[in-house]
């Protein structure tokens, strides 16, 4: 699953795929991709700036927009639309709760879905538990030997791959929870304190060495995770690109 892939075209066809990854944040996703795919151009685009970025291009800007601008012109796209309108904390009454104090949070799921099913280009969607994300592909730190858990769902379109196995958890995510203290294999890699991990803490349990922000750290995906989603889809053009595994 991690051995590196040989690509192989003649000369006179040969183009580096090209890779969009939106809402890219400081490019972890990005990361797991240029591993899996040698030779790979990764484009982040982010709303917000991106000064750690990692890719071999970026685009401050709307994701959705560039999408529907320029989709069509990548052989994959990966997109992260911020979980906060997503998850658990936002829904139901956690929903109404915020409202009451201002705290709004957009949903992006669906619009980015349309915007990426619009490119004809196969994608995948990445979100949290309890996000509207098709649940085809679950994945996990422990999967990887990471230590940090960031169960993350994977919607693939345009393509398809099997489930991996899921190992059993070794322990408990280190920290504070209802007034007890845990110690465990993993760190909590969101939040500041109640025994939250620190910036060297994120940098190790995600395998990312190119940034030292923390709220930035606590956002990306630990780049196995998409190591792994992009080799699976490169395994599906092996027979018209030519590739050995």
């Amino acid at each position: 699953m991690t051995q590196p892939t040989v690509i192989r075209r003649v000369p006179d066809t040969f183009r580096p795929l090209r890779v969009l990854d939106a809402y890219s944040c400081i490019g972890g996703a990005t990361k797991g991709i240029k591993r899996a795919i040698p030779g790979v151009h990764v484009t982040g685009v982010d709303i917000q700036a991106q000064p750690d970025y990692c890719g071999d291009a970026f685009h401050q800007g709307d994701a959705i927009e560039f999408i529907r601008a320029h989709g069509h012109e990548f052989d994959f796209i990966h997109a992260s639309p911020p979980c906060q309108g997503e998850g658990a904390p936002t829904k139901g009454t956690n929903r109404a709760r915020n409202a009451a104090i201002g705290r709004t949070y957009p949903r992006l799921i669906a619009p980015t879905r349309a915007a990426l099913e619009a490119t004809g280009r196969p994608y995948v969607i990445e979100n949290v538990p309890g996000s509207e994300v098709r649940k085809d592909i679950r994945l996990c730190g422990e999967q990887f030997g990471l230590a940090v858990l960031m169960h993350r769902y994977f919607e693939l379109g345009g393509w398809t791959t099997a489930q991996p196995a899921h190992p059993r958890h070794r322990g408990y995510v280190r920290g504070w929870r209802h007034g007890e203290y845990r110690d465990g294999p993993y760190v909590a890699a969101y939040g500041a304190g109640g025994g939250k991990a620190t910036v060297q803490e994120i940098r190790d349990a995600k395998c990312i060495d190119w940034s030292t922000d923390h709220l930035r750290l606590r956002e990306a995906l630990p780049p196995a995770y998409t190591e792994w989603i992009a080799r699976a889809w490169l395994a599906t053009l092996a027979p018209t690109l030519q590739v050995a595994a």
